[in-house]
């Protein structure tokens, strides 16, 4: 039996961290950036899925965002990614880890949801995999840009621990399904390897059509720890309005893993928007038919 349609609804976020004020108008711009890339997707009818695909790779592209062309630098000097993505029909997952040769990690991840048997796949076995299905290798140099050398030589100098400024984006379509996507360049100064809460899904996405979709951002390790994505969408189960579930995921996670910081985004199969951070700032926006939110 087929849903009666919905209204639809795409909300995006750019990261939650310590964003500086001479860079909101750039993070504002991105956002609305993202919105304009993945909204005509579910106004024409789109799928969710296709529609937070659109939105995470405008963000990849981006270089003022921690995700793609732009993502912080691990201690060795060189960008290593990590992207998932969650189809809410299905359960379906693709996610990838440690990459270095892809400009859009995020589409690379879909590949693995379609075209693989797996999951998660890591590396040098992702890349390879991309190359399978036709999407070219870059060189690991044109990802990186001279603010994120400038952040690293800073953050070897003092050691401060940055919070990540992930990129992601959940929808909601006409047909009533829903998807959430998330990709990161991971934390300033990781070691080589170091995977984070990004491509785990119930860590950094989830998306189920009967409850809810969320994408998380901030320290993944503490992400990871807290099962913080699954956690907020399945307060939706109690028929929580997602408000309150995203305040409530938040708060769970400063009491259970002290110091933990994070932020996510939250729509439930109502289309109704929950968001929620501890850090200082969160930049993110949701558009549906009529309306266009934005918030830096």
């Amino acid at each position: 039996m087929s849903r009666a349609p919905v209204k639809p609804i795409l909300v995006v976020h750019g990261g939650a961290g310590n964003i500086p004020d001479v860079k909101r108008p750039l993070y504002r711009e991105g956002l609305e950036q993202a919105l304009a890339a993945g909204w005509p997707v579910l106004e024409q009818g789109g799928s969710a899925l296709d529609a937070v695909l659109a939105a995470v790779r405008v963000m990849e592209d981006l270089p003022q965002f921690n995700a793609g062309r732009g993502s912080a630098l691990n201690r060795e000097g060189y960008v290593e990614m990590d992207a998932g993505v969650m189809d809410g029909r299905t359960l379906d997952v693709g996610a990838v880890a440690a990459v270095s040769r892809v400009a859009n990690p995020i589409l690379l991840a879909y590949e693995v949801m379609v075209h693989s048997p797996h999951i998660l796949l890591a590396g040098p076995g992702a890349e390879s995999f991309a190359q399978a299905r036709g999407i070219p290798l870059v060189h690991p140099d044109m990802l990186i840009t001279e603010e994120r050398r400038r952040r690293l030589q800073a953050w070897l100098r003092e050691h401060g621990q940055e919070v990540g400024d992930t990129v992601g984006a959940v929808a909601l379509d006409a047909e009533g399904h829903l998807a959430a996507a998330t990709s990161t360049g991971g934390m300033m100064g990781k070691l080589p390897g170091r995977v984070g809460d990004s491509p785990l899904v119930g860590c950094g996405f989830y998306a189920d059509d009967t409850l809810g979709a969320c994408s998380t951002t901030g320290v993944g390790e503490t992400i990871a720890r807290a099962l913080l994505a699954y956690r907020a969408v399945e307060a939706l189960a109690e028929d929580t309005i997602p408000q309150e579930a995203a305040e409530r995921a938040i708060r769970s996670l400063e009491e259970r893993i002290p110091g933990g910081e994070a932020g996510l985004i939250l729509l439930d199969r109502r289309g109704r928007v929950g968001v929620a951070w501890n850090t200082r700032r969160m930049g993110y926006g949701y558009r549906t038919p009529g309306c266009k939110v934005l918030h830096v």
